[in-house]
């Protein structure tokens, strides 16, 4: 990858404001994560794709995504500008110093995307999870959403890429076949970040500082507990689903099918890292005693 070139046109969006320092912080799903630094000092992250050849395009939805959220909050990166190809946000100043409990601000900056609620599941185009297109057609059953446009699309994907074997393609065609019977078909949609674990949620001296890689849809909020619960973060504590519940009341059978939903996230990781996952999925769809 020539940085060099990418230096150049990020220099060029903006304005032809000199880059003095930049560091490529990662590069994952074929989406490179620069930070740099302008002359008067300030910090941004900019990101592109270094694959282009793709139809569907990451960095344009996570444009959209961030136009929309920072509408309503302060605690996703600020847009500074964009075009089709890069992303230049806001960079929020973080560490590795995460509370060992959850606090009150990471739990209200929770509860403020939940209580943004909407008639339909889905949204307005379609976002993304580790690059990964994920559709968002309105829809108003949560069960049909869920199974057609979540958990059966991922489960090809991942079957694609690795032999699951029968045991994992047999419980989980059972359960797209009977999903009415293991999820709520008619909760509230509400806003969600979409791909909300540890790495995406940043923190600073154990204090909460923001959220990053959204990609948000309107959905069943149990989803995204499911998926906090299922990395069993530090700040997540055993006391989260009770907190949390004081301000958004949680099903009072969540936890029988909060497994369905942490599947999804464990086929995600199959077909987005590596085949470590099915032994996940498999330890998930045996918890479930189907």
């Amino acid at each position: 990858m020539n940085l060099g070139y990418h230096i150049k046109e990020i220099e060029n969006l903006l304005n032809k404001e000199k880059i003095i320092k930049y560091k490529l912080l990662q590069i994952s799903f074929n989406i490179a994560c620069l930070k740099f630094e302008l002359l008067d000092g300030k910090q941004y992250i900019v990101k592109f794709s270094t694959d282009t050849s793709k139809e569907f395009n990451a960095i344009k939805s996570e444009a959209n995504t961030l136009l929309y959220l920072n509408k309503r909050f302060k605690f996703f990166p600020q847009i500074i500008c964009y075009n089709d190809s890069y992303l230049v946000i806001e960079y929020f100043e973080n560490d590795n110093h995460k509370p060992k409990e959850t606090n009150l601000d990471f739990l209200k900056s929770i509860i403020a995307v939940h209580s943004i609620s909407n008639e339909l599941y889905g949204f307005d185009f379609n976002t993304q999870i580790g690059a990964l297109e994920q559709i968002n057609n309105f829809e108003d059953s949560w069960s049909n959403f869920y199974s057609e446009k979540r958990l059966n699309p991922i489960y090809e994907l991942a079957n694609k890429k690795e032999n699951m074997g029968n045991f994992i393609n047999k419980k989980i065609n059972h359960i797209l076949k009977n999903i009415k019977d293991f999820i709520p078909d008619n909760p509230g949609a509400v806003l969600l970040h979409g791909d909300l674990w540890d790495g995406n949620i940043l923190f600073k001296n154990n204090k909460f500082v923001g959220f990053i890689d959204p990609g948000s849809f309107f959905g069943h909020n149990e989803m995204e507990i499911a998926y906090l619960r299922w990395f069993n973060p530090s700040f997540v504590d055993s006391n989260f689903l009770e907190k949390y519940n004081e301000y958004i009341k949680i099903e009072k059978n969540y936890i029988n099918y909060e497994i369905i939903y942490q599947i999804y996230y464990a086929l995600c990781n199959v077909a987005l890292w590596d085949k470590s996952y099915i032994k996940e999925t498999e330890r998930l769809l045996k918890k479930l005693k189907l």
